[in-house]
């Protein structure tokens, strides 16, 4: 948990200097789910970290759970070393999530 109290103090950092950038491929999918800018913005601000992919390249990533008034979202960040990227974001399948935070175990064929 230390280790994801100090990446969101530099994803908070970033966000008050506004060095957050979208790629195309979020402001697509936030077009097509009617979710705004200031929406992911204040998800990530009051939300947890659910999976951290510091593995990620070019930048390390992490899976962010925020609410938009009630509804749950994912957003899929990059924290690279001079801003934060949002790579996606979308509503948890609760055939895939359990509490929109534990992916759910796939079933075997």
């Amino acid at each position: 948990m230390e280790k994801n109290n100090k990446l969101f103090v530099r994803i908070k950092s970033f966000i008050n200097q506004k060095k957050v950038y979208f790629t195309d491929h979020a402001w697509t999918v936030m077009d097509d789910r009617k979710i705004k800018s200031k929406d992911v913005i204040n998800a990530i601000i009051n939300s947890e970290i659910i999976e951290n992919y510091s593995d990620s390249k070019p930048c390390p990533s992490c899976l962010i759970l925020g609410y938009k008034n009630r509804l749950a979202i994912h957003v899929v960040i990059a924290l690279c070393k001079n801003h934060v990227r949002i790579i996606t974001t979308y509503e948890p399948n609760k055939n895939e999530w359990v509490n929109n935070k534990i992916r759910r175990k796939k079933k075997s064929d």
